[in-house]
């Protein structure tokens, strides 16, 4: 029994220095508050305040409670262990390597220790040079995150599609929400290399895309990236429906532009003006955040125009032909199961980027 008992008491030790690391206990503080404000009636007057906080709340506790559950778990272990009863010798190994398989999941947690990791994330695609190719490879990252999304079992919401004149994806915004929704996704912060026939040339000639991958943190409170309201230009215009051109137009569509950087963010999804206002404005919140960790600026008055991620070289590259290869630039992680990946088997990518970024240091 003993030597059980000495597993189960180091396996305790890991779970509360991970815990510790993690700041568990005051991420169960900052839960308890949100959900005594959730459940305050007058908190639903402002529904865009409520929900948004409702959703961070739901991503706090979704990180939160495995790590309550399985320290309970092996405290409980540890106090029936106590007990001493042999008979049971078997059942208790069983359930310590169930306990240890478990903390090997969860301890993955620990390589997301970036400032916004623990966020939500907003993916924006943008189609680069390369044509209806470039804007079909667009649309195939679209659904390749979806699908990652769904296999990783977060949500993922349509914020704004831009469609090509052909086919494809011009652009696309979507919101990812679920545990280190952001700190998973920041791999894939860069351009996308897409190597292949091309589907939309008669000749049936190799062709080479290009899609610029942003990944940035979903800034919902707007204390959390402070911006003075001098320094943005709000423009209001007239957005086209369902239907075909001039119909169902309303001039809700909204186009916000910061000042110092250049940045702008256009959303008219919505029928509302105000609904559109609020999600540019978060989504610019973001851009800045992403701005100020590539910059490593102290605040968004330090940020300098122009310095983002932009068309410089590409950090994947994904080959369907003469042979297939999906390969990482950065940390030559490489899968010659192309369709995997595109049918959303990132995780591979993600890893191999984490674990280098916690080697570097």
């Amino acid at each position: 029994m003993q030597p059980l008992i000495k597993r189960i008491t180091e396996l305790r030790d890991q779970i509360y220095a991970a815990r510790d690391r993690l700041h568990i206990e005051d991420k169960q503080a900052q839960l308890a508050d949100m959900e005594t404000q959730l459940a305050q009636p007058e908190i639903w007057n402002n529904p865009q305040f409520a929900q948004d906080l409702s959703k961070q709340t739901a991503a706090l506790k979704s990180s939160v409670e495995p790590w309550t559950t399985l320290t309970a778990q092996t405290e409980d272990m540890l106090e029936l262990m106590d007990l001493g009863d042999e008979s049971l010798l078997g059942e208790f190994e069983g359930q310590i390597i169930a306990l240890e398989k478990e903390y090997q999941r969860l301890r993955k947690d620990l390589l997301f220790d970036g400032e916004y990791d623990d966020h939500n994330a907003i993916l924006r695609l943008s189609a680069g040079a390369g044509g209806t190719d470039a804007q079909d490879w667009t649309e195939m990252l679209e659904r390749m995150y979806l699908r990652w999304a769904e296999r990783a079992g977060m949500s993922a919401n349509i914020v704004e599609r831009s469609n090509g004149e052909e086919a494809g994806l011009k652009s696309a915004v979507i919101e990812i929400t679920g545990p280190y929704a952001y700190g998973k996704l920041r791999s894939e912060h860069g351009v996308h290399r897409l190597v292949r026939l091309s589907p939309f040339n008669s000749d049936n000639l190799r062709q080479t895309s290009f899609a610029l991958v942003e990944i940035l943190p979903q800034i919902d409170a707007p204390d959390e990236v402070a911006i003075e309201d001098k320094d943005l230009k709000i423009d209001v215009y007239r957005a086209g429906g369902h239907g075909g051109q001039s119909v169902n137009t309303t001039d809700s569509a909204v186009r916000i532009t910061h000042i110092p950087t250049g940045i702008m963010v256009a959303i008219q999804n919505e029928r509302s003006q105000l609904q559109n206002k609020e999600t540019a404005m978060k989504i610019l919140r973001s851009k800045l955040a992403q701005m100020q960790l590539e910059q490593h600026a102290a605040s968004v008055t330090e940020l300098q125009a122009g310095e983002s991620a932009s068309w410089g070289s590409q950090i994947r590259n994904y080959v369907l032909h003469p042979y297939t290869m999906a390969k990482d630039t950065r940390t030559k992680h490489e899968t010659k199961n192309v369709q995997a990946v595109l049918d959303g088997d990132l995780d591979g990518f993600m890893e191999a980027y984490l674990e280098s970024a916690e080697i570097a240091s």
